[in-house]
């Protein structure tokens, strides 16, 4: 067993490590499952740029040679191909009962319930940004309210780490929240695989022996250790 997952790619935002996810993809081992955890394109409404595109394709020519599993998030759930080589959409991923992979939007009580605070939120985040701030997706800009977007961080893992117990799941890998995390809670792992929207970026690396968080920096070869 070999499985890689990422999630928040946001294809399509300014803020995607573009070059940085193709260097990943590339390095991919030839003999993994590729797991697509969520959000992994921005807005299915908006046309890409080409370079953006172009990792699509990439996915798309790795599903013909290797499984690729896509699991809809918030983001892409309207997001589905009518022919995109041979990738799986899925909601959820499992690997047995060692670990139950999805997006964690479904844990999320936050976010759906504070609509017009986060419409309010993200226009004085873009109002910042065109006054001369420094350029940073939304969720970084998020983290410098640290009791409130620990509370939003805490409650999936919280709600995840809860239908794991139920689930009969001894782990639970989620993204959605943009913070990457490894930790045990009511004696569950819960893993948060971050995003690809400022650095260092994550990936969960599942052998039959471990799984590892790993961390992206930029300009490296990630499975490189």
């Amino acid at each position: 067993m070999n499985t890689i997952v990422v999630s928040d790619l946001h294809i399509g935002s300014r803020f995607f490590a573009r070059a940085a996810f193709e260097q990943f993809l590339r390095h991919l081992p030839s003999d993994c499952e590729l797991v697509l955890n969520g959000d992994i394109i921005d807005n299915p409404r908006k046309q890409l740029p080409p370079s953006h595109r172009s990792i699509l394709d990439r996915i798309e020519n790795i599903s013909v040679r290797q499984r690729v599993v896509w699991l809809r998030g918030n983001h892409d759930n309207g997001y589905l191909p009518g022919s995109f080589g041979d990738v799986v959409f899925q909601r959820s991923h499992f690997l047995g009962h060692r670990l139950w992979i999805t997006h964690g939007d479904d844990f999320d009580e936050i976010l759906p319930r504070n609509q017009l605070f986060m419409k309010a939120f993200k226009f004085m985040h873009e109002v910042r940004m065109r006054l001369g701030a420094r350029p940073v997706h939304v969720a970084e800009y998020a983290k410098k309210w640290t009791l409130l977007y620990g509370v939003f961080c805490k409650n999936v893992l919280r709600n995840a780490v809860k239908c794991a117990v139920e689930n009969g799941y001894e782990a639970v890998a989620c993204g959605h929240t943009h913070c990457a995390e490894d930790a045990v809670f009511n004696g569950i792992r819960y893993i948060n695989t971050g995003a690809w929207t400022a650095f260092p970026a994550f990936f969960l690396q599942v052998t039959e022996d471990r799984m590892r968080l790993q961390k992206v920096q930029e300009h490296t070869d990630p499975f490189c250790r």
